[in-house]
């Protein structure tokens, strides 16, 4: 059972990823701002939490795998990496450079620790399915993770995955959508709507689970949940807001694919070191 100290612990490096979010977007100027912020509760929990995984040794066999089907948003993995000692969070400031380790989509030959390439929506879940059967058929004991997001169900391949996943029972599976309800070009309900999400897994045999994605003690109860269930895979529907942290741009799409001013960073980075002293003293 998590105590006080350790959800503090882990609160703590969710600012700081999203610290690190903010000052490598700028030092790029390019990037996806609001989907990075939103899902740093849920990365932190990860690698600081959840995973068995070993930074000093990214290529373990035994490692639980995880999996970034929408690549875009991978300023939080990268921060989050660093800050959990895969390489120097310095280097998070060559984001999208000329021969960076840290492009802006992962790739998986270029860092350690990255499971596949993602660029292209819709590619991970499938790929993240057929490491589970394969681990199954091996008699492995890791867990297979695929993080996407809602907007990317727009593409059927995703659904094939869902289908294939649900079809073969893969346990060893646990999908968490960042159901932050935007995408590129608007709001995901007036783009292509997406609800009744959670029947639509259930009806491909998937058990479902759904958490405040900000709430980082429960996302640790409901991924361990997930844990559990042997006899299907799980999805966890993550609610999060998008530019969590930054109200300026909480819930505004026009984010979802927008780097920040240099002007806009110091006013950003401002807010996340206020809300870092709010952490610390909601828990003295």
């Amino acid at each position: 059972m998590l105590s006080d100290v350790d959800v503090l612990r882990i609160e703590e490096r969710a600012a700081a990823i999203r610290r690190t979010i903010i000052e490598m977007l700028v030092a790029a100027g390019s990037g996806h701002t609001a989907g990075p912020l939103g899902m740093a509760d849920i990365f932190a929990a990860l690698y600081f939490n959840i995973l068995n995984h070993d930074p000093a040794h990214p290529d373990w066999a035994e490692r639980d795998r995880l999996v970034l089907s929408n690549g875009h948003i991978a300023p939080v993995r990268y921060a989050a990496m660093a800050h959990a000692g895969y390489f120097p969070v310095e280097e998070c400031l060559t984001l999208r450079k000329f021969g960076s380790r840290l492009q802006g989509h992962p790739e998986r030959l270029r860092l350690p620790g990255l499971e596949t390439t993602s660029g292209p929506l819709g590619e991970g879940l499938g790929q993240a399915a057929g490491m589970a059967l394969g681990a199954r058929m091996d008699g492995k004991k890791f867990r297979i993770y695929c993080c996407l997001s809602d907007g990317e169900h727009d593409a059927g391949n995703v659904w094939e995955s869902v289908m294939f996943a649900g079809a073969n029972r893969l346990g060893n599976l646990t999908a968490i959508i960042d159901r932050n309800n935007i995408q590129i070009n608007g709001y995901t309900e007036q783009v292509m709507p997406l609800e009744g999400l959670r029947a639509k897994y259930e009806a491909f045999n998937w058990h479902v689970l759904e958490v405040d994605g900000h709430n980082v003690a429960a996302i640790i109860s409901t991924i361990n949940q997930a844990k559990a269930i042997y006899e299907k895979p799980t999805v966890i529907i993550a609610h999060t807001i998008p530019g969590k942290g930054v109200k300026e741009i909480e819930f505004d799409y026009r984010w979802h694919g927008k780097p920040p001013t240099k002007e806009e960073a110091k006013k950003f980075l401002h807010e996340l070191r206020t809300l870092r002293g709010k952490i610390t003293s909601e828990h003295e």
